[in-house]
This record gives C-alpha cells, structure tokens and sequence, in this order.
C-alpha cells in the first residue's frame, strides 16, 4: 500500500443469529507496532500446471499456466496493473519437476501425464523464450519470486516413501540465473522447493540436506550478486500443512461455507503463525517469516467457495493475521489459475475483493479492515485513539486511559458486499457500485465513500469495509 503505515488490520466478527445493529468501540492503541510487513506484502502466485491437470471430476486450469497463459490479455494486465504493487512468485507443485532450456539442455519438452512421476506429470522444461515473454509481463507489475526445482540431481529413497535424498545439483540453477542476470530481468528472490519440508507434499527432503543445499544456493546468490543491494533473498524451506489439517477444506466439505464463516475456525491458524514467529524469533531474528503459497485448499481448490465472494472472508482474514504476527509477504494461490484464482480463468474478470491506493503522496494514517462474518447482525462501530496519561502522577493519581479521536476530520471507506447478498456469487459491490471491468475490459476506478471520521463505521452483515484514515495519531508510524 501507499500508505506511509498500516498500522493494523482489525477484525470484526459475529455469530450472533438473531438480526440486530450493535454498537462498538475500536480503540487503536497507536504507540506500539506489533509487526511489520514488507512493501509488497500481497503476493500472488502463478503455477506451472498444465490443462491437463485434473482433481475431483474437473480440470479447472486451461491455459493459464505459466507456459500457456496467454499474457497480452488486456482483462489481465488491466487487473495487474489495478493491484498496484502486486509480488508475483512463480512455482506451484512442479516446481521441481522444471528444468531450465539453457546451458546443456539442449532437450526442452513440456510437461507430460505420467502416473509413475510426481503429481502425474513428466519432468518439463522453461525455454528462455517464454521467460523473455513472462519478464515483459513481470515489468507492468512489483517484484517477482522465482520457484527453483530442489529436487534436481536427487532420487527417490529405497528405505523411506517419498523422501528423496543425494545432494541437489544447481547447475541448472546457475545457468538459469546467469542468462537472467545478462538480460537484465530483476528477480527479487528465489525460493527453494516447493514444500519439501517436513512430511513434504509427495516429496520431501531431510531437514539436514535441505540446510545443506541452501548454503550453498545462498552462496551461489552472492556469487551471482555480489552487491548486497541487489542481491536476491533466498526463501526456505516452504512448508506446508499437512492433509488432516486441509480435510474440512477440501471442495467435498458441505460445512465448508458454514466454517469459513466461523471466527473459531479461522482463528485455528493462529498458532501456525505463532509458532513460525517464534522460530525465526529464536534462531534467526534478522530474517523474516513469508507465507508463499495459501489458497485455503489442495489441487486446485473448491469450486464453489474459492473463487466467490466468501473467500474473502478467509482471504481478508489471513492477510490481517499474517500482519499481526509479523509475517513480511503473503502469497496467494493463485492469481489465474484453478478454482482459488483471484481472476477468473477465462474472462480475467476479478472475482474476489481488490483494494488499492492510486496516490503516491499519501500522508501518514492507518488502514483498517473490518470483517463481518454474521449474516444477519449489522454494527456501528466508533474509531478512538488510546492515549496514555502523563508519568508525572501523583501516588494518589489513578492512571486511566483516555480515549479520543485524533486523525483529519474526514476518513475513505470501502464497502465490500456480494451482489444481492449471495456470497456465494462472484460479482463484488464496491459501494454499492458492481465490480466488474467494461467492455473494452478496463478496470473501474475504485472510489472511496468519504465521510466524517468522527461519526461511526456502519458495517452491514456478511460485508466487508476497508477504511483509511489520514493524520491518524499513531507514534509507531511515525
């Protein structure tokens, strides 16, 4: 965002069946931070399937993967331009089945069903051709994560399913980085493997080897990129979670719209969060925690939750708790492709909420988003600063905090609700404007509601409300 900070993401919740207006007080407590994320924190992925990957009776894909999708839609780069900065990763489940068409290969075939290979597909190759294409692409949009295939050079274990082991080999990788160097393409970091860790996902690689290959891959960066400024960041190990825990999310779930609505569920995650922050905490407080691949599914997602207006429920609802427990960059699955694509596959329309801010001189404020799960309550919610009373108290003084509003007199809202109520639907209302681009596929410029700061937010039921707050006194932005 432009914003100079974001100081938080509050969410606001509800179970409460019987309708009803309720009002609240949010007070912001603006003298500390409790994280900080990256510029370009919202990341999008794009993913390697080809069209003819399939799960549960259908084959959501088509042709956008990374080497089909046809880039010069003008649907899709008016979208990406709208995002505004928008990360990019590039990589998805075979990630390490790529090897790259430069250097000794000579071969480069595509990808191929194969029931004997990983996830049912051949190995395939990146002709430089088509990451040519691809950067031209990446140059309308913010910083590109590449994937790079970890398993190249290794074999599959005798002893342990689906482990694999040996020393991975980066020629490859080199030669790859080499020809992106000496063509002037700006990747911002590299991650290695695609969810190898742990139990991995069909694949996985001992924690020790894994340690091991990325020293030298980090190594190899520095090579590269010898000037710290420039230097791409190295990501790992991707984990992920495992299948028990993505069972009630999987598309045949008949409580799954029921559970994306329910803050106890979604705060499940929570101590995932927790306790990757607390790891990095420990054992390396100067790098920085990443989620690179969340779309609330596995193989493509559910097809009639994922790509909906209730997914932003959970989207929203990640995005802020990725924030609270300082997670720099927050990835989503995907940006085109299968049933969890913020664009819908065919027509590029934007079939889930998309917020930004076009001025590049915004003055300092805090950005709120407000969540409102229950379908049937509604709220009116009052904004107030928290501010703490002088230290020069006398014994018999009780210290009590005082709350007041302290920000320009005006804020920006943006309503978020789901045409005619059905969250289950795809078109998105922006104050009460549809979201949906033109004819000649031109995104509408995305209008705030300006209203008086000091009034209360009214936040009607299964709706979402992004508001802005400019002058908005908070030390920690400061």
């Amino acid at each position: 965002m432009d914003l100079k900070c974001i100081f938080s993401l509050a969410i606001l919740v509800s179970q409460i069946s019987l309708s009803s207006t309720q009002n609240v007080n949010v007070v912001i407590q603006g003298a500390t931070s409790i994280g900080e994320t990256d510029d370009n924190f919202v990341c999008v992925t794009l993913d390697w399937w080809p069209t003819g990957k399939c799960n549960y009776n259908q084959c959501p894909w088509g042709k956008a993967g990374l080497l089909n999708l046809d880039l010069k839609k003008k649907g899709l780069l008016n979208a990406i331009k709208s995002f505004n900065p928008l990360r990019i990763k590039v990589g998805g489940s075979l990630q390490d089945q790529v090897v790259y068409g430069v250097g000794g290969v000579k071969n480069c075939p595509n990808f191929m069903k194969n029931e004997d290979s990983l996830f049912g597909f051949s190995q395939g190759c990146h002709p430089m051709e088509r990451w040519d294409e691809l950067n031209k692409f990446f140059n309308q949009t913010g910083l590109v994560t590449f994937g790079l295939n970890a398993l190249l050079g290794r074999n599959r274990s005798q002893i342990k399913k689906d482990l694999w082991v040996a020393n991975c080999q980066l020629q490859n990788a080199r030669d790859f980085m080499k020809y992106t160097i000496s063509r002037g393409y700006k990747v911002d970091s590299y991650e290695f493997g695609n969810q190898l860790s742990g139990a991995g996902m069909g694949a996985s690689v001992e924690a020790e080897q894994y340690g091991k290959d990325i020293v030298v891959l980090k190594n190899l960066v520095k090579e590269l990129h010898p000037d710290p400024k420039t230097q791409p960041k190295v990501l790992g190990p991707s984990g992920y979670c495992d299948e028990k825990c993505f069972n009630s999310f999987l598309d045949d779930d008949p409580n799954m719209i029921t559970k994306i609505q329910d803050p106890s569920y979604l705060n499940q995650v929570a101590q995932t969060y927790k306790g990757v922050l607390n790891i990095v905490n420990k054992f390396k407080p100067q790098s920085g925690a990443w989620v690179s691949e969340s779309g609330g599914a596995l193989h493509g997602s559910a097809k009639d939750l994922s790509l909906t207006f209730a997914d932003g429920f959970w989207y929203l609802d990640q995005l802020g708790m990725a924030s609270t427990y300082n997670h720099k960059v927050f990835c989503r699955q995907t940006l085109i492709d299968g049933n969890y694509a913020l664009l819908n596959t065919t027509t590029s329309i934007t079939v889930l909420a998309v917020t930004q801010e076009s001025n590049p001189n915004l003055r300092p404020g805090i950005s709120i988003i407000f969540i409102n799960l229950s379908k049937d309550s509604s709220f009116n919610v009052t904004l107030s600063n928290y501010k703490h009373q002088s230290r020069n108290l006398r014994s018999t003084d009780v210290a009590k905090p005082n709350f007041e509003f302290r920000g320009s007199k005006d804020r920006e809202e943006y309503h978020l609700a789901a045409l005619a109520g059905n969250i289950q639907g795809q078109i998105v209302l922006l104050n009460d404007v549809p979201m949906v681009p033109t004819e000649t596929f031109d995104i509408l410029v995305m209008e705030p509601k300006v209203v008086n700061a000091s009034t209360p937010i009214s936040i009607s039921a299964h709706s979402i409300i992004y508001v802005t707050v400019r002058d908005f006194q908070a030390p920690a932005c400061a």
